[in-house]
């Protein structure tokens, strides 16, 4: 609407995934205030009108609502908690939203720790990888109160589409439900076209049949070309996605839910991690580990 105030947001972790979830919302007219650890990357925002902080307080200080987008567990906490961490610096009626991947259990501490500065905390990590960040057609996976989701809507419409999950937790239990499929998908993937290399079938060939069946979902589909240059190129790197397994495997031994086929699948994207020579590739590079385990080298 003409004239409408967009709250001040604060963004926290300018990844790959980050920093075009902050462009979104600068682009969108909302006045952006970021941190990252190395301040180098915030370069292409700050020269599109955002503002750049020395700490995540500081961040925080100047915004009405924080987002941030972290890499794990440990960072969350540092960020939120630690020294110089978010909750230094906000002030009491402050939303953040969590974006990062992690265990429901650090969502919930979170929150927790922030209830005592009067400060609310949504648990809202994202599906899809960064084409869908830039496009801004993202899945938001929300768990929180729902006053506070409801609160936020505008801000999380410019990220993509968002649904409510349930209380804290429920998001990030969500986004793992989500990543297990993820990742067993391209372990399956992986699995039969080496199968089907190694028996003879024409790589191109034999991804334009599968093309044509049900059995191949989107994501599936998507690393296709990769396969047929035997090149991977990071869209969600294979370092997350053996993060996500993990986080994954310790929830479901916490619950004492058997997930056989998600060790597996971890086991080989730790493989396929060590087999990289240390460049960072797309999770779906497990796809050319199988197949030079089984002799059919890409």
């Amino acid at each position: 609407m003409p004239g409408e105030r967009h709250p001040r947001i604060g963004f926290v972790g300018l990844g790959s995934m980050g920093s075009r979830m902050a462009r979104r919302l600068l682009d969108r007219g909302y006045p952006v205030t970021v941190y990252n650890r190395t301040p180098s990357k915030a370069a292409p925002l700050t020269s599109a009108g955002a503002s750049l902080r020395e700490t995540p307080a500081a961040a925080a200080e100047r915004s009405d609502v924080v987002l941030y987008s972290l890499a794990d567990d440990a960072a969350v906490s540092e960020v939120v908690v630690g020294p110089g961490g978010l909750l230094a610096g906000a002030r009491a009626g402050t939303v953040f939203i969590d974006l990062s991947t992690v265990l429901p259990e650090t969502s919930r501490a979170m929150a927790a720790a922030a209830e005592s500065k009067g400060v609310a905390v949504l648990d809202a990590p994202v599906s899809g990888s960064t084409p869908q960040a830039e496009q801004g057609t993202l899945v938001v996976f929300a768990g929180g109160d729902r006053d506070v989701y409801a609160g936020q809507t505008a801000i999380l419409d410019v990220l993509g589409h968002h649904i409510y999950m349930g209380g804290g937790g429920a998001g990030t239990t969500m986004k793992l439900v989500t990543n297990t499929l993820l990742g067993l998908g391209m372990e399956a993937l992986a699995e039969a076209t080496a199968l089907g290399r190694k028996a003879g079938l024409d790589t191109a060939v034999m991804l334009g049949a599968l093309a044509e069946t049900s059995v191949v979902s989107p994501s599936q589909k998507s690393k296709f070309e990769n396969v047929k240059r035997g090149e991977y190129p990071a869209t969600f790197a294979l370092r997350l996605m053996s993060k996500d397994l993990g986080l994954v495997l310790r929830l479901a031994e916490s619950l004492s839910v058997a997930m056989p086929a998600a060790a597996a699948a971890r086991q080989m994207d730790l493989i396929a991690q060590g087999r990289s020579g240390g460049r960072e590739e797309d999770f779906s590079a497990v796809i050319r580990t199988l197949h030079e385990l089984a002799g059919v080298p890409s």
